[in-house]
């Protein structure tokens, strides 16, 4: 009798703008696939109140730490025999933050060359996801959802901000082919709270990473 094949090892991470429920997916995926979690540890970060209060002043300070931080994760989640859902990838720290951040003349030159330098040597040394899947929200959902949430630094984020974030996903993701990606549309999708909705999500994300199988087993009633 032959043997099933060991189910291939994920590494799923997710992506997209502030709000769209990047975390909430994450355990999400924790919780229906058995998968490890990583997740953003903004908690932590030691620069970013005083970045939303003087971008020019932190931004680079604020990015650094979350390259670094980034780059741990991705080394911890290589040495995990497990699959795994993360929290943003290091590309978007780079392709949408660090270089909307010059855009807006908020990153010298200077500290921009520094960064990528930086970026590009780091990201010799990781093994890339399996899957990238980017959560898409227009303007107003996003912002509707991050004014349901008690964070007290995002609540004076602009709407242009979100809406140049918006613009450069687009962008980077229209050129991005280091893993398959799967784009969900997330304005008519509350899977945080629509349980038709989360099922209809997990079974678009396990069907991307061919897991239906032992995604099907799990959530069953």
């Amino acid at each position: 009798m032959e043997q099933a094949r060991p189910a291939r090892r994920q590494h799923v991470s997710i992506a997209g703008n502030i709000g769209v429920g990047k975390s909430t997916l994450v355990a999400i995926l924790a919780e229906e696939l058995g998968w490890q979690p990583y997740y953003e540890l903004v908690a932590d970060h030691p620069y970013l109140d005083d970045y939303y209060i003087d971008q020019e002043r932190w931004g680079f300070h604020s990015q650094i730490w979350f390259l670094s931080q980034r780059y741990e994760q991705h080394l911890e989640i290589a040495d995990t025999p497990t699959s795994v859902c993360q929290d943003r990838s290091i590309y978007e720290d780079y392709e949408v933050f660090v270089k909307g951040l010059l855009e807006q003349r908020i990153f010298s030159h200077r500290d921009f060359r520094t960064y990528r330098r930086l970026f590009q040597s780091l990201t010799k040394s990781i093994t890339p996801p399996t899957l990238l899947v980017y959560l898409h929200a227009s303007v107003p959902t996003l912002l509707g959802r991050i004014n349901g949430r008690s964070r007290q630094y995002e609540q004076s984020i602009p709407a242009a901000y979100l809406e140049q974030l918006n613009r450069r996903y687009d962008e980077w993701l229209r050129r991005f082919e280091i893993c398959p990606v799967l784009t969900i549309e997330t304005d008519t999708l509350d899977f945080a709270h629509d349980v038709a909705a989360r099922r209809e999500v997990v079974d678009m994300i396990g069907q991307a990473a061919g897991v239906r199988g032992m995604m099907q087993e799990r959530m069953m009633p």
